[in-house]
């Protein structure tokens, strides 16, 4: 059975204010998100890890497949009216938080589609919860996301697709996919993380993330 449930996706309606997006709780069914976190990477540092050095189990593989697959390139082409047909697809981790994450942006032009896939269990703290904003006021949003586990956002990026939320500092899973312009951005990026993370692991005195 598909660890996703791509029926809630499709049946979700499409918020066009201030910009394009979806929130769907429930997007990873119930019954897969105990192998899913089983399998989690167990990474110790904050930001933005590529997959090859976040090591991670079956499972966590089986959902990155699903995610790689035609049928969701086809439901996100459907749900935003864009091509997405021959585009690239880049995917980063997360697990950890710092006070100094959250901070508002707009995601780079190289973006075409941003999705968050969240991994956490029930989220209590006013911290770590990504608010979709029509400017750059963290208290002029539209929507508020706990980043609770099965919870997908996704956004189609825009110059207003301002986004971001208040410090929280601790673990908080969260799996990102783009859909990109074309394969040098995935290269620029993935090579911008992977030495970050190298100067988190350094800094922290700790070995290859595990």
């Amino acid at each position: 059975m598909s660890m996703i449930d791509l029926n809630a996706f499709r049946t979700t309606p499409l918020q066009t204010a201030p910009f394009e997006h979806v929130v769907v709780p429930g997007f990873i069914r119930r019954s897969a998100l105990g192998d899913i976190n089983r399998d989690y990477p167990k990474l110790l540092v904050p930001g933005s890890v590529p997959l090859d050095m976040a090591p991670h189990g079956p499972a966590f593989q089986e959902l990155i497949d699903e995610l790689g697959g035609d049928a969701i390139e086809r439901a996100f082409e459907n749900k935003f009216q864009v091509t997405l047909f021959g585009r690239p697809r880049m995917f980063t981790v997360r697990a950890q938080c710092r006070a100094s994450d959250g901070k508002i942006h707009v995601d780079s032009a190289g973006k075409i589609v941003t999705v968050l896939i969240y991994m956490n269990p029930s989220w209590e703290a006013r911290g770590g919860r990504l608010r979709l904003l029509r400017s750059p006021d963290l208290n002029d949003s539209v929507a508020e996301v706990p980043p609770d586990e099965g919870t997908l956002v996704a956004f189609r990026r825009s110059e207003k697709s301002w986004h971001g939320h208040e410090p929280f500092s601790g673990p908080r899973r969260a799996i990102q996919m783009n859909w990109v312009r074309n394969s040098f951005y995935v290269w620029h990026e993935q090579w911008r993380h992977r030495v970050g993370a190298f100067l988190k692991i350094g800094a922290a005195g700790q070995g290859r993330p595990a």
